[in-house]
């Protein structure tokens, strides 16, 4: 029996549930199983959803050279698979990143590794397949600091929703936090007298502390009063 997924992780429930029609030997039935197992494994909604939609091509792309079922998957199969990865256009007619490669590339992995797992093929058809190399590189461009105070003197403070903004910009650039953690944050996970902020269940659902300035902590103060 599957866990249920907690509350944070229900939003993804349109995608973790395989249609009732499917067929439960279908890849398509597969891969609701392993999202339903992440979620119950307490991975992120977010991540479990982008997950959900990378396997959904990957499925799409599978059946439409007749691979239906997990026991047609070959390693030539997601050889090809990755070819074709590499070569996907955006809407400008570059190619993905190979960050972006590798990420789509880690949700099939997974799948296959899951299904070796639960016996559904006799091994792991992706285990030896190599995944693009990503450097880390510095951003190209980075604001002066004149350029970040025009920046975050844009939002009219003279309404409560340009004190929110100027809050939450100003949240951003001394914590340097995630969009989906600010998004998270509680009255209580901010400690003016210590200058730190609680993020809780952030990056790898681990909670950690960082610290905020005392500006950003007066606009949080003006804001909230």
């Amino acid at each position: 029996m599957i866990p249920r997924p907690s509350r944070r992780n229900r939003g993804a429930r349109a995608l973790i549930e395989p249609a009732p029609t499917a067929d439960p030997a279908s890849l398509t039935a597969q891969v609701g199983r392993h999202l339903a197992w992440l979620a119950a494994r307490g991975i992120a909604a977010t991540t479990v959803a982008t997950r959900g939609r990378d396997l959904a091509r990957f499925v799409a792309w599978c059946e439409e050279r007749g691979i239906t079922g997990p026991g047609d998957l070959t390693r030539l199969a997601l050889d090809l698979f990755q070819r074709a990865v590499s070569h996907h256009e955006k809407p400008d007619g570059t190619t993905i990143s190979l960050k972006t490669q590798r990420l789509k590339l880690q949700a099939v992995c997974s799948f296959c590794k899951w299904l070796a797992r639960e016996r559904l093929v006799l091994y792991n058809p992706a285990a030896e397949l190599e995944l693009p190399k990503v450097g880390r590189s510095l951003p190209r461009t980075v604001l002066t600091v004149d350029e970040a105070e025009r920046v975050l003197a844009v939002p009219n403070t003279a309404t409560p929703l340009g004190l929110r903004d100027r809050a939450i910009l100003e949240v951003f650039y001394s914590t340097g936090i995630r969009r989906s953690e600010l998004m998270r944050l509680a009255v209580a996970d901010v400690d003016h007298r210590r200058g730190l902020l609680a993020v809780r269940q952030g990056k790898g659902s681990k909670d950690r502390f960082v610290p905020i300035g005392e500006r950003a902590l007066a606009w949080l103060g003006k804001y909230l009063d």
